[in-house]
């Protein structure tokens, strides 16, 4: 590229101020499809390239879309174009999402809420341990014992001994949730009134416990479950966690690993059982995709529906189509002054 081109500056004339194009904002837009960060500037890099070769001292808005959609097509693919086409489509959808994201401990439940808060624009990322912290300070162990241990040792807080046919543990975490999921609809009842997005992620997102229905007409809701199904790949994110230096000590998940593999079968037989999304995290970039495709379907059909109904009779939305297991690979905040919380 010239000295002449790399100077060279591009105007979106339809924006405010005649805002200057950025391939940094650019990117950050197409992360949004599911594309890694690098490929995102890749196709960014492209489309500066190919808006200088035109000599055009600016550009419209939907110039700059149809560039950035028929590189990311050729770079990437027609899904990941479809995705670019769908968020152009839903970036102005008038309702809050909010993005619910269970799982056991371990399967990366945290590092998917965050990245997809960043993609997304949503600076609100609440996890449920935030949640149980905040319970713990107001309830001591005497008053709600399986609030103070980890949720694969809720077994060893049960105020009276199981039956013989019921399983100890689980029946500990369902209490456990149950404490949790408290918060977590106060916080769902948040995002409604105040129209804002969030994200809330952690072991105490059950499918069963929360509530969203009564916030249908006020939210966009998108839950989902994370899973690792292998137990040597799910047993080596710990290691990787005291690698990474987390303060909390691997030996303890791995003690408690057992534990932690019935309650990934307790939380997916309730994902199964309500009709809620089941994504396997076997590579991250897969499952960020598969996250984006859910995110991207879900918002699609909202603003689908709302164009489709008259003003002032719109329908309370229906339940989402069942998609219980998504094979990886397979919306917007309304704020935009950050990224993750």
């Amino acid at each position: 590229m010239t000295e002449r081109t790399r100077t060279a500056q591009i105007v979106i004339s339809d924006r405010e101020s005649g805002m200057p194009f950025s391939k940094g904002l650019l990117a950050s837009q197409v992360m949004v499809t599911g594309l890694s960060p690098s490929r995102s500037f890749q196709v960014a890099e492209e489309v500066e390239i190919r808006l200088l070769e035109r000599r055009h001292a600016s550009v419209t808005s939907a110039e700059l879309a149809a560039t950035a959609i028929e590189v990311i097509r050729e770079l990437a693919g027609e899904r990941y174009a479809t995705n670019y086409v769908r968020w152009q489509q839903i970036e102005h959808l008038d309702v809050p999402l909010v993005i619910l994201i269970g799982g056991a401990t371990g399967v990366g439940k945290s590092t998917i809420g965050t990245q997809l808060a960043a993609r997304l624009g949503i600076v609100r990322v609440i996890a449920t341990d935030a949640i149980r912290e905040v319970m713990r300070a107001m309830l001591s162990p005497e008053m709600m014992p399986t609030l103070h241990v980890s949720s694969f040792q809720a077994d060893t807080a049960l105020r009276e001994p199981p039956t013989k046919t019921a399983d100890a543990l689980t029946l500990g975490f369902r209490e456990q949730t149950a404490a949790v999921s408290v918060g977590i609809n106060a916080l769902i009842d948040r995002a409604a009134d105040q129209g804002t997005s969030i994200v809330i992620e952690g072991a105490h997102v059950v499918p069963g416990f929360f509530e969203t229905d009564a916030h249908a007409e006020r939210i966009l809701a998108v839950p989902f479950v994370v899973s690792v199904d292998d137990e040597e790949a799910h047993r080596s994110h710990f290691a990787a966690r005291e690698d990474a230096g987390e303060t909390r000590p691997a030996a303890r998940y791995v003690a408690g690993f057992e534990g932690i593999r019935r309650l990934q079968r307790y939380i997916k037989s309730q994902a199964l059982a309500h009709g809620i999304p089941v994504i396997p995290n076997h590579s991250f970039d897969q499952s960020i995709a598969a996250v984006i495709d859910l995110v991207m379907e879900r918002a699609t059909e909202r603003a689908a529906a709302a164009r489709s109904v008259p003003d002032g009779t719109r329908e309370r939305p229906g339940a989402a189509p069942d998609r219980t297991e998504r094979p990886p690979g397979n919306h917007p905040g309304r704020e935009k002054e950050g990224t993750t919380a």
